[in-house]
């Protein structure tokens, strides 16, 4: 979001000199459009991870948003730009809640030890009401073609590059048997933190999370991983 403060504009003066002003009911109505908006989202980015993108509509979240069905058109225009929307926000929690809180660890193993205790708390915790927001709407559009698929499909390439850069450093500093395969060691991460999530979901059963995060320090240690750097 740029900041408000930032936004000016030139106007004449009587005396004929040019200055630079802010027009202070302008920005408010910035402000609170941004707050509106960002509203708006916060509602659907929740009911998505439960219905699914295709759930959306300007009326459902007038419904449960502090905000009537005529603003929220008004705010995205069309369905499509509603989704897009969705994701996007959903990427910044996602990263509030999983990537920050693994940057304070070093890069390499500690960090990707670090992600995957993130993620289990993000998912175990509900942050999205339905689990991780990504698993659920990557099913709901893995045959499908248009701009939504595609947002969907570059946030999970995001994510998969970025554990599999923290794997790739692990290997170069040693920490990481060499020859270890980067891609292969993510794949298998995310298969089981995404069961994780979908038992925990089907069977309300939380020791998932446990089981999966004992299988990430079985398979990084199979791949010369200390157990001890694994707590």
């Amino acid at each position: 979001m740029n900041n408000l403060y930032d936004r000016s504009h030139t106007t004449g003066c009587a005396n004929g000199r040019t200055l630079s002003c802010v027009n202070p009911s302008t920005d408010l109505r910035r402000a609170r459009g941004d707050r509106t908006r960002q509203a708006v989202l916060d509602h659907a980015v929740q009911e998505a991870s439960v219905r699914g993108l295709d759930a959306l509509s300007f009326g459902a979240l007038a419904a449960s948003a502090p905000v009537n069905k005529s603003a929220i058109a008004g705010l995205f225009g069309s369905k499509e730009k509603l989704q897009l929307a969705a994701v996007e926000r959903a990427m910044t929690i996602y990263t509030e809640h999983v990537i920050v809180p693994a940057r304070s660890a070093e890069r390499g193993l500690s960090r990707l030890w670090a992600l995957v205790l993130a993620w289990t708390e993000y998912s175990r915790s509900r942050v999205f009401r339905g689990g991780c927001f990504f698993r659920t709407v990557e099913v709901e559009f893995d045959m499908r073609e248009g701009a939504v698929r595609d947002a969907v499909v570059a946030a999970q390439r995001s994510w998969e590059s970025y554990v599999a850069r923290q794997v790739r450093t692990a290997v170069d500093a040693g920490e990481l048997a060499p020859g270890t395969d980067p891609g292969q060691v993510e794949f298998e991460i995310n298969a089981l933190l995404n069961t994780a999530n979908d038992r925990s979901l089907l069977l309300g059963d939380d020791s998932v999370y446990g089981r999966a995060e004992a299988a990430v320090r079985a398979l990084l240690a199979a791949h010369g991983a200390d157990p001890a750097a694994l707590r």
